[in-house]
């Protein structure tokens, strides 16, 4: 669509306004995360701007922002921007010292300036980082926002990867003490854990077996749990393992069992030999080296290559076939969103440090492998900032400048910041890896009229990417000529990488520019998912599309429908108009959409990207699989996906239908009596009435015994009514089946299956579903409704008599309906029953959405969302992997 049609208005002093002021979640997140706090609250003082500490709840605070408007001693009032007026000891404010961004920047700027050689150079790169940092044109690094002059004790990196563990108790431990330490600092932290044993292999010293490599990733996916960074976030850990392990498949299915590794992301490391057995169909060796080789402890660390070529003998453990462990692989990332997928010997081919430091892991969010001891150092350009409106283009000098300076900054951030093992300054010095990437993507695609996804994006998006790793790589070769290249550069070794060789055939200036001034760094480029700061800043995060255009938000004047910004901003130009066909979102693409656009860019990003492929609710086993396959052969590093309201076991073996079981049957009776109740929720009701009736007949004959005549028989077919209500944990579909004209059964669906939501409603429907049909409790309806109503949790939806406090509520409120409706099961079928409130603003998500959210362990509401590889929270902004 033509600029023109657009008529984007341009804001006056909006630098000046975003120096001096934020707004809504974007201050919070500001003030909660990044601006340095005064560690003295004492005194604090009237007009002081404050994050006061509205719940006082160990494992789910909550700060708002506000004003101080009286104190008295210890105690302060506040005024919360919401106009509310909260009483607080001055203990519990977070006092900041910055207020503005500004502020922020000018902080930043000196920081890393401050490892220049001279004073005039200092103060030239003074100038120039304030300048790409002033109007967020660059966006740091969490860590780097948070840390930079702030703290001896805080990195100014994100991520790294430590050394596979020692096969050992001691070495196990100390791998365990130093995830501790760098999470505690701020940073996540990636472990392949193939360096471990197998299961039931025997440990001599002993005289006993080993629990096996996936035990291990438990204890310490259990201990990221336990750790705050800050009070305001958790750890974050990526655990991986390779597809040679004899214990790769209890890994990737490892999450299936409740409880287990429930504080880690996965993800298998496949070698090209591996995809190859897969699409030949041959068979797979599982392997491990031989424990009794008299140097195995003192030489084994995970790479069984080196161990192979060294002549040492390998233990075979078993032989299956390659299709079935892919099979579990694609079948659980079906059912999940995990484990993901690296192709991890592909990787190491492009990469440009394969000549002396091999990638081992990646970050929890995956967009950056790294060597053992590895870091990613990392900040983003905001495209969204760089839209020329005059010729409707991309503003390409003033992107190239911002390119080049934010390379130089990135560079310094190696010399500034703190070390806490010497392993990483020798590492990152060594090779001075750092990860510049992009937010706003998607914003800045809208604003030039191209749909992401289609061909012409594919072809814009390889022009970009390309332009800025150009611009990037020639930055990198200058700053060499001044200061020198990275200790392990081998210019001939350097240029032989498969990214390399891409680069030099498309772009040989930059081949003559290393060759002649050599290059600052290993890597340059890396595509995080930006989400804490890309919501702060008010873009699309990443690479990726908008989650959604519109939200429901709650203040002071109800309850109101939200756009995204460009998206508003295009509705009030053209009213009554739907917004045109490029303004999409992630869940408008297919999921082939998404791997081609993240195919597209990885050509330019010689580390990785943090992607998620989004695939809607009726996306098949075998779609999946397909395309798993087209990521590996369009050239992509890894590949995760994310459907839309994942369901269980049951669901996901539909496609053999002759080997039900006789105990499904009376589901599938039940479920053939009922009509969908909507066309938007058809697949999903039906998904519901299968898992829950056929988990009830299992329930029934394991009872049975134990309750004998007392419990009563479940006839295959039985009538009722499912009710639809918008609850604190998102949309609850609670089916409410009568026997003999009273209720006798109820089953929940909330969540996404694997989810603590959806696990917890499950629970709750089958207790109450066994209170309703075993023993004599006079009026059990009325009972269990008395002793559910109103219980409350961390927040509520609605108001008056719709107000719906706790998913306990709901229940209850649905078995009043319930009751008000129906007088005995023969005067109705069963038949769906909405009623639903608009969300409110901490629940900020579209209707859609609902089935995708889980618990945020930052706020406590149900406003965690799969996006960018990531678990992103609507809410407060709180992102696992930033």
């Amino acid at each position: 669509m033509p600029s023109h049609e657009y008529h984007f208005r341009e804001v006056v002093d909006l630098k000046i306004m975003q120096q001096t002021k934020l707004e809504g979640l974007s201050e919070k997140i500001f003030l909660d995360r990044y601006a340095m706090k005064d560690a003295d609250t004492s005194h604090t003082k009237v007009g002081d701007t404050v994050l006061v500490l509205t719940k006082d709840d160990p494992k789910f605070p909550a700060k708002e922002v506000g004003e101080v408007v009286e104190r008295q001693g210890r105690q302060v009032k506040v005024k919360l921007r919401n106009g509310d007026i909260v009483e607080s000891a001055v203990e519990k404010l977070t006092l900041t010292l910055e207020k503005t961004p500004g502020q922020m920047w000018d902080r930043l700027a000196a920081a890393m300036a401050s490892v220049e050689a001279s004073p005039e150079k200092k103060k030239e790169w003074t100038e120039k980082f304030r300048y790409i940092l002033d109007d967020w044109k660059l966006v740091p690094g969490g860590r780097i926002a948070a840390g930079a002059d702030a703290s001896d004790e805080l990195t100014l990196f994100n991520c790294y990867v430590i050394p596979s563990p020692h096969d050992s108790r001691g070495g196990i431990m100390a791998t365990l003490s130093e995830m501790t330490e760098i999470m505690a600092r701020g940073g996540g932290v990636g472990i392949n854990l193939s360096s471990l044993r197998p299961r039931r292999s025997v440990v001599r010293g002993v005289n006993g077996s080993s629990s096996g490599a996936v035990s291990w990733g438990g204890l310490f996916s259990y201990t990221t749990g336990l750790i705050e960074q800050g009070g305001s976030r958790r750890g974050a850990l990526m655990l991986m393992i390779n597809d040679w392990h004899p214990d790769v498949v209890d890994f990737i299915t490892v999450k299936q069992t409740m409880g287990q590794i429930t504080n880690a992301n996965l993800s298998v490391c496949v070698s090209n030999s591996f995809m190859k057995a897969v699409k030949e169909d041959l068979d797979w060796e599982l392997v491990y080296p031989d424990t009794a080789d008299p140097e195995y402890d003192d030489i084994w660390d995970g790479d069984l290559e080196k161990w192979r070529k060294s002549g040492r003998n390998i233990i075979h453990y078993r032989t299956v076939k390659a299709r079935d462990v892919w099979h579990t692989i694609i079948e659980s990332a079906w059912k999940s969103a995990e484990p993901g997928v690296v192709f991890m010997e592909y990787y190491n081919q492009m990469s440009n440090s394969w000549y002396f430091n091999p990638i081992i892991c990646t970050n929890p969010c995956g967009e950056q492998g790294l060597p053992a001891w590895g870091v990613c150092n990392l900040s983003a350009i905001n495209l969204s900032k760089f839209y020329d409106e005059a010729n409707n283009d991309v503003a390409w000098e003033e992107l190239s400048k911002v390119v080049r300076y934010s390379t130089r900054f990135l560079d310094n951030v190696i010399d500034k910041t703190p070390y806490h093992f010497e392993e990483n300054r020798v590492n990152q010095q060594g090779e001075r890896r750092i990860g510049l990437g992009s937010m706003g993507l998607a914003e800045l695609m809208i604003k030039l009229g191209i749909r992401y996804g289609s061909a012409e994006s594919l072809e814009f998006l390889d022009k970009l990417y390309g332009f800025m790793a150009k611009e990037s790589y020639l930055a990198s070769a200058d700053i060499a000529e001044e200061k020198g290249s990275f200790q392990h550069f081998d210019c001939e070794k350097f240029l032989q990488s498969g990214f390399m060789k891409n680069m030099v055939d498309v772009f040989p200036e930059v081949g003559a520019a290393i060759k002649n001034k050599g290059m600052r760094n290993v890597t340059v480029i890396t595509q995080a998912p930006t989400g804490s700061t890309g919501t702060m800043v008010g873009t699309s995060t990443g690479i990726e599309p908008y989650f959604a255009f519109e939200y429901y938000r709650q203040s002071r004047l109800g309850f109101d429908k939200q756009y995204v910004p460009i998206a508003q901003q295009w509705k009030d130009q053209h009213p009554g108009q739907e917004l045109p066909s490029h303004f999409v979102t992630a869940m408008d693409l297919s999921a082939e959409d998404h791997i081609r656009a993240q195919a597209a860019i990885q050509k330019w990003v010689d580390s990785s990207i943090s992607k998620t492929a989004n695939c809607p609710s009726d996306f098949t086993v075998e779609e999946t699989k397909r395309l798993y396959e087209l990521a590996f052969d369009l050239g992509c590093k890894g590949v995760t996906i994310y459907r839309d309201g994942s369901r269980d076991v049951q669901v996901l073996s539909t496609d053999k239908k002759e080997e039900k079981s006789a105990e499904a049957k009376p589901a599938e009776a039940a479920a053939q009596a009922a009509p969908a109740a909507e066309t938007a929720s058809r697949s999903e009701e039906s998904s519901l009435t299968n898992l829950s009736q056929s988990l009830a007949v299992k329930v029934d004959a394991k009872t049975e015994r134990t309750f004998d005549k007392q419990y009563k028989r479940r006839p295959q077919i039985l009538r009722g009514a499912t009710y639809k209500f918008n609850t604190p944990f998102g949309m609850a579909y609670i089916t409410i089946n009568d026997m003999n004209g009273s209720p006798s059964e109820i089953f929940m669906n909330v969540g996404k299956a694997g989810s603590d939501v959806f696990a917890m409603s499950e629970a709750l429907g089958r207790v109450c579903s066994l209170f309703l049909r075993y023993g004599d409790h006079g009026d059990k309806v009325q009972l269990l409704t008395k002793h559910l109503k109103g219980i409350g949790g961390s927040g509520a939806i609605g108001f008056g008599a719709n107000r719906v406090e706790s998913i306990a509520d709901a229940v209850a409120k649905a078995l009043e309906m319930h009751g008000e409706s129906t007088d005995s099961a023969d005067d109705y079928v069963t038949a769906t029953q909405e009623v639903v409130m608009e969300t409110t603003a901490q629940y900020a998500v579209t209707r859609n959405a609902a089935t995708s959210l889980d618990l945020c362990p930052s706020c406590g509401s149900a406003s965690l969302i799969n996006t960018e590889g990531c678990k992103n929270c609507s809410n407060c902004g709180y992102s696992k992997c930033s």
